[in-house]
């Protein structure tokens, strides 16, 4: 993964912080690969939204849980997909928005033509020396 970070208004080396996201996002693709909830959403704020690629809004970790244990047993048990961060920036020192494109591949990696793409704006908050995903929503993108 790589991401161009953005510097808006800020000063400094963000490279770090890039490194920290672009892990996030990692954790939440191996998760959903490995049909893993709690590995998938290990970065989640206790009061985060995540709006999924269908609209359905989940509201705090319990919530996001349940909604992320169903799915992945459910209609997401045979998916499987590839995260690209493709941009990082940072709106305030403790505040970042990620863009990530994800496409679906088979167990093997290989890419798969499925009719669609989604793409992702995380928002991620710095507390207590880590990022956090306060918001996700996730859009499909007709053609991949």
């Amino acid at each position: 993964m790589s991401a161009a970070a953005q510097a808006v208004g800020l000063d400094g080396d963000r490279a770090d912080d890039v490194a920290a996201i672009e892990a996030i996002v990692a954790d939440v693709e191996a998760g959903f690969n490995a049909n893993d909830a709690e590995l998938m959403n290990r970065h989640v704020a206790a009061d985060a939204t995540i709006v999924n690629a269908l609209g359905g809004e989940a509201r705090g970790r319990d919530e996001i849980m349940a909604a992320s244990v169903a799915g992945l047993a459910g209609p997401l048990a045979d998916e499987r997909a590839r995260y690209l961060v493709t941009d990082v920036t940072f709106v305030r020192p403790d505040v970042a928005l990620a863009h990530k494109r994800a496409w679906a591949v088979d167990a093997d990696g290989r890419e798969l033509d499925v009719g669609h793409a989604m793409v992702a704006l995380y928002v991620l908050v710095r507390e207590d020396g880590r990022w956090w995903i306060a918001a996700r929503q996730n859009t499909l993108v007709p053609g991949g």
